[in-house]
């Protein structure tokens, strides 16, 4: 089993940053795919951007079109943590944001984007945007 612990959450104004964290334990994520998605209120959960194990210590990395070129995913092994830097904040990235990973050996680029494919989640953090 693999627990996943978010972290970074927060308060920030319109075009700030924040750093949000995935904490993994139970077991090494290296060959895991991880992904963030956000939940607004009243909103189905979407996705924002993955990490793809594709074999050895290569990865490729899947942003959504609405944070493509802010927000940038990036993974530390020897911590077993993957981040989710987010520039140029807007209010509308205001959303509850969940890490979530999969063991599955093989996905497809599709599946990156899909929330059936992963089968860990965190708790989720709050990351409010103010106008």
């Amino acid at each position: 089993q693999v627990q996943l612990v978010e972290s970074g959450g927060g308060l920030v104004q319109a075009g700030g940053s924040l750093r949000l964290s995935c904490a993994a334990s139970g077991r090494t994520i290296s060959r895991y795919h991880v992904g963030w998605f956000r939940q607004a209120p009243g909103k189905e959960r979407e996705f924002v951007s993955t990490t793809r194990w594709m074999s050895g210590s290569t990865y490729y990395s899947y942003y959504s079109d609405s944070v493509k070129g802010r927000f940038t995913i990036s993974r530390d092994d020897a911590k077993n943590t993957v981040y989710l830097q987010m520039n140029n904040l807007k209010p509308e990235d205001t959303a509850v944001y969940y890490c979530a990973a999969s063991d599955t050996p093989r996905i497809t680029e599709q599946g990156t984007g899909e929330t059936g494919t992963y089968n860990y989640w965190g708790q989720g953090t709050q990351v409010t945007v103010s106008s």
